[in-house]
């Protein structure tokens, strides 16, 4: 029944106006969740350091973390940056982008990693990614 409900509300938010994620999936056939979406994310202001975040750890902008609004709390996800190739893996801790057509925020620290401090703004990929131990 969770899977239902989380798929539903996957599903509702895509369909809210300004939402411009494609491709997008979830599917837990094999006993795991995967995650496929491309659109548009943003970062964290620095102000909001220390502050605390949905899953009530304080936001540390030099941690690898960001905020989906509906993938579970510590979900690891592959990020990459569209126009310039480059990926991360960040750890969802946070609800959010909370601004239209936004499908993740990422912290100070990935957002460096993607090479998108300057727009502020990039055109991404982002993926469940799984990590070896």
């Amino acid at each position: 029944m969770p899977v239902l409900l989380g798929r539903a509300l996957l599903t509702s938010l895509l369909l809210l106006p300004g939402c411009s994620a494609i491709g997008d999936s979830l599917d837990d056939s094999d006993g795991g969740l995967s995650y496929t979406a491309e659109g548009r994310a943003s970062y964290y202001s620095s102000r909001l350091h220390g502050r605390r975040t949905a899953s009530g750890e304080p936001y540390d902008e030099t941690a690898m973390t960001a905020a989906h609004p509906s993938l579970p709390f510590d979900a690891q996800l592959c990020v990459t940056n569209l126009f310039n190739g480059r990926s991360t893996v960040v750890r969802v801790n946070d609800r959010g982008p909370f601004v239209g057509n936004r499908i993740i925020d990422v912290s100070l620290a990935a957002a460096k990693e993607l090479g998108m401090l300057r727009a502020g703004t990039a055109r991404v990929r982002v993926e469940t990614c799984e990590l070896e131990s």
